[in-house]
């Protein structure tokens, strides 16, 4: 039962939020009739007349609620369970083009070609500008104004339209073709394509630990998810474009040479170790600049437009494609949507750190569910249910051994024959220490009923000691000044700084939280009794002697 509500549960918060929805609008309308039915009987600090008002309280709950399942996106489930499944498809698009659309001005300001250039271009200039001419011969000098001058010319060659290799013009051209042929493809439509049997398997949104089913679900989604595989070669072929020409081969070519030169060559002078540290770190900034050069990855401005252009054309198709989803994603799921990551597609903005009501609810109902075999419960503990507890842990917990060691007489000791005759403080001690089996009780059992027992007994104790202290310290001089003091002294402390220490001393078993609870429950009590009782008006304790009280 709990798996089938668990699978279900988006059906279930649909009709939550039916119901939601209905009790906002009427209540908004009851609210509005009583307000000017009672305008004239209302009268501002009389509570008898401001009485009533639960259907502004309905309504707020109901519209806190909304907000809830808005946010967290179990509105956007209820309503289009496979949205979720379609946006993953389109964040698969997102994901292809990645390599193609890092190297465009369509995610970023610039052009990753722009940022190269502007970047190389200032760190050469910083470069030259400290060269370290005390720790470089004359010749080395003139060799690192070779490489400066000739990387410079690198990207001046990179950066020039004219100077773009055929080759490269010829594979930016094909995957320009590529790129609009699939933007044809979603302009036909999602028409005679079908979702596996395997996709229509997986689990719905959120009901397991994968969030979002990966495979398509709906025809639209599988026309997506091609399209996303059809552009995972086409980003491998951009990724392999190089600006090449001859001049730019022979340019490289010829400082990855004078590069070699100087890193081979022993230094012009003699140096220290730190001036043999400054030269080389020198030489390996420049070779660091160069390197990422000579990747030919540095295209012209105006190359790159058509590129782009086919990239839009293609999200055009895409936004087109989504028709539906794109009005569920603007309206019904705030923030940036879904990411598609490696293996799988993940909720972002608020619909990943603020949990949804339905999913509240399953994982709360796991919780409770008894069967602990059959996945209930929490690391092998049920929430809340019962056991059969014997008599002899409450006997055990509540008669301490030392008074069994107080009574008269020893402890039994083995005889000769090898045998143990148990004495009378044996047999009171097995009873102090709850093995002697005495019957067993039924009694809660679980997570819940640890912390209640543990809040219960802590707030018993504190108001057994608590309020009788209080009571002594409002009518008695002494009490109040002796007790006050340590009072004080710790009540202002919060109480989870107090926890290292009663954790040290106590360890991790409950007599630790119960003294920790009892510390705040004995502050309270102590105070709200101490209060009550020195507050009490002399007239009152007068009046309740005429009617024969004592002062106890």
């Amino acid at each position: 039962m709990f798996e089938w509500l668990s699978d279900n549960r988006a059906s279930f918060a649909l009709v939550t939020l039916i119901g939601l929805v209905i009790a906002f609008v009427w209540s908004i309308r009851i609210g509005v009739e009583q307000t000017r039915l009672r305008a004239r009987d209302e009268v501002f600090g009389d509570p008898e007349r401001t009485r009533g008002g639960w259907y502004w309280a309905l309504c707020g709950v109901s519209a806190l609620m909304l907000v809830w399942f808005y946010y967290s996106w179990g509105m956007a489930r209820a309503i289009f369970p496979k949205a979720a499944n379609e946006m993953c498809q389109v964040a698969k698009i997102d994901e292809s083009l990645a390599p193609i659309t890092a190297a465009l001005s369509i995610r970023s300001r610039y052009l990753k070609s722009t940022t190269l250039v502007v970047r190389n271009v200032g760190q050469l200039a910083a470069l030259e500008a400290t060269m370290p001419v005390d720790v470089l011969g004359r010749t080395e000098i003139a060799q690192m104004q070779t490489i400066i001058g000739q990387t410079r010319q690198l990207m001046v060659l990179m950066s020039s339209p004219d100077a773009v290799g055929d080759s490269a013009l010829a594979e930016l051209a094909d995957v320009e073709d590529r790129l609009l042929n699939l933007s044809d493809m979603l302009n036909a439509g999602p028409a005679g394509l079908e979702p596996s049997a395997k996709a229509l398997a997986q689990p719905k949104w959120g009901t397991s630990e994968v969030e979002i089913p990966i495979l398509p679900m709906t025809p639209r989604g599988v026309m997506f998810d091609r399209v996303s595989a059809e552009l995972v070669p086409i980003a491998g072929q951009f990724l392999q474009i190089r600006n090449l020409s001859p001049e730019v081969d022979s340019l490289i070519a010829s400082t990855a040479e004078v590069i070699a030169t100087v890193k081979a060559a022993p230094p012009q002078q003699r140096l220290d170790e730190a001036g043999a540290k400054q030269r080389s770190d020198y030489i390996k900034a420049l070779e660091r600049i160069f390197r990422r050069i000579d990747d030919a990855v540095i295209f012209p401005a105006t190359t790159m437009a058509e590129i782009e252009q086919a990239v839009d054309t293609l999200y055009g198709a895409v936004s087109r494609a989504k028709g539906s989803l794109g009005f569920i994603d603007a309206v019904f799921i705030p923030g940036p949507g879904v990411v598609k990551s490696r293996t799988q597609c993940t909720e972002q903005g608020s619909g990943r750190w603020l949990p949804k009501p339905s999913d509240v609810v399953a994982t709360f109902s796991t919780l409770a569910n008894p069967d602990i075999a059959g996945g209930g419960g929490y690391k092998g503990t049920t929430l809340l249910w019962w056991k059969w507890l014997p008599v002899a842990n409450v006997v055990g917990f509540l008669i301490p051994d030392v008074l069994v060691d107080m009574l008269p007489g020893r402890y039994g000791m083995h005889g000769g024959d090898g045998n143990f005759q148990p004495t009378y403080k044996d047999r009171l001690l097995a009873v102090a220490q709850g093995d002697v089996y005495l019957g067993a009780v039924p009694m809660l059992d679980g997570h819940i009923w640890d912390s209640m027992f543990r809040v219960l007994v802590a707030l018993s104790l504190g108001i057994l000691l608590g309020v009788p202290l209080g009571i002594y310290m409002g009518v008695s001089r002494f009490f109040k000044s002796f007790f006050d003091p340590m009072i004080e002294l710790y009540r202002p402390v919060p109480p989870l700084a107090w926890a290292p220490l009663i954790l040290t001393i106590f360890g991790i078993q409950d007599d630790g939280k119960i003294f920790l609870l009892f510390m705040v429950a004995f502050a309270i009590m102590v105070i709200s009794a101490r209060t009550g009782a020195s507050g009490t008006q002399l007239s009152k304790i007068r009046a309740s002697h005429s009617l024969g009280a004592t002062n106890g």
